[in-house]
C-alpha cells in the first residue's frame, strides 16, 4: 500500500489565535478556523515544544522508569523521555540528554524510529522516538520531584511486550516506543 500524503489543512485554515495561558511546559490558545464550506469554528489548542522518547535496550532488556504522574495521580511505567525544552537542541541531542538525566545512561548508538502526535485532537505535541543501544552508566541529573523519586527497572523485551498486552504499561509514548523498537529489533 502506498502512503498518500494528507492535504495540508484539507480546506481548513486558521484565521486567529488568542492566548489564554502561557505556562512552563504548554501554551493554551483559543484558535479560530474557517471550514471547507466557508463556516467558522473555534477550538482550544494546547501548544507544546515537542518531546523525545528513548527505548534503551541493553542486550535482551529494556530500561523502564516508574514515575509518579500528577495528572493521573498514579505511578506509571515508562521509557525515558522528555520535553524539547532547550532552544536550538535537535531531537537526538535531547534524547541523549534525557537518557542521561533520567536513567543515568549514555549510548553508543541512537537511531530514530519515528515520530507521532500525542493527542492531535487538542495538542500539537510531536514526539520523536529513538532506539538507544550500547548503553553505559553516567551520572543521573533528576529534574523535579517526580524524577528524584522515580525508580529504574529493567525487563526483558518479551516481558515489556507482555506488559503492554496486560495493561502494565499504559503510557502512550512507551507503548509506541516499545512496539516500534521490537519491530526494528526483530527485522
Amino acid at each position: 500500500m502506498t502512503e498518500v500524503p494528507a492535504a495540508p489543512g484539507g480546506g481548513f485554515r486558521k484565521v486567529s489565535e488568542r492566548e489564554i495561558h502561557a505556562g512552563r511546559v504548554v501554551r493554551l490558545t483559543e484558535s479560530a478556523f474557517t471550514t471547507p464550506d466557508g463556516g467558522t469554528m473555534t477550538r482550544d489548542v494546547v501548544h507544546h515544544r515537542g518531546a523525545v522518547a528513548v527505548v534503551a535496550v541493553d542486550g535482551d532488556e529494556i530500561v523502564l522508569l516508574r514515575q509518579y504522574r500528577t495528572p493521573v495521580e498514579s505511578e506509571l511505567l515508562e521509557i525515558p523521555a522528555g520535553t524539547r525544552d532547550v532552544g536550538g537542541e535537535d531531537p537526538a541531542s535531547t534524547a541523549r540528554r534525557e537518557l542521561a538525566e533520567e536513567a543515568g545512561l549514555a549510548c553508543d548508538s541512537l537511531e530514530e524510529l519515528g515520530t507521532f502526535f500525542n493527542s492531535p485532537g487538542f495538542c500539537d505535541e510531536l514526539t520523536h522516538v529513538f532506539l538507544a543501544t550500547g548503553l553505559r552508566p553516567v551520572p543521573r541529573a533528576p529534574d523535579g520531584a517526580e524524577e528524584e523519586w522515580m525508580t529504574i527497572e529493567r525487563v526483558s523485551l518479551d516481558e515489556a511486550e507482555a506488559m503492554i498486552d496486560r495493561g502494565g504499561i499504559r503510557d502512550a509514548k512507551s507503548i509506541v516506543g516499545v512496539l516500534l523498537a521490537l519491530r526494528r529489533l526483530r527485522q
